[in-house]
């Protein structure tokens, strides 16, 4: 059996004072509402009635359109958890060669854990690392 692929409607919701202007341009629905979980209900309920065709007829995939400074924002969002987690790898690579650095003093895994500020297991953890 031959499956048949589902028509997909691209809608764009931007948004406009208290609502969001919902447009599918490729089959000409516009529609709007006040909060952003309702675009798909809005948009197929529009579309459907437009093409004449049941709701179950068509996916929906609603982009949002979004300020230029969130994009900003959020790319250095992620720019700077990047530089964290890497910051944080090295942060304990260094903990570890500070505690290999006391074991090579002859600190005993205690003396090197209270030294630390750590139990003398994750000193022993630190020495393994």
């Amino acid at each position: 059996m031959v499956e048949e692929m589902r028509r997909t409607v691209k809608v764009t919701a931007e948004r406009s004072g208290g609502w969001w202007v919902l447009e599918a341009p490729d089959v000409g629905s516009v529609s709007q509402c006040r909060v952003l979980s309702r675009a798909d209900p809005e948009m197929r309920e529009a579309i459907a009635h437009q093409l004449g065709e049941p709701e179950s007829a068509f996916d929906i995939e609603v982009e949002v359109v979004l300020p230029d400074e969130y994009r900003a924002q959020m790319a250095r969002s992620r720019d700077l958890r990047a530089e964290a987690e890497h910051m944080g790898r090295e942060a304990a690579s260094a903990r570890a060669s500070a505690a290999k650095a006391l074991r090579a003093a002859h600190l005993s895994v205690r003396d090197i854990g209270h030294v630390m500020g750590v139990s003398h297991q994750r000193a022993h953890q630190l020495l393994t690392s």
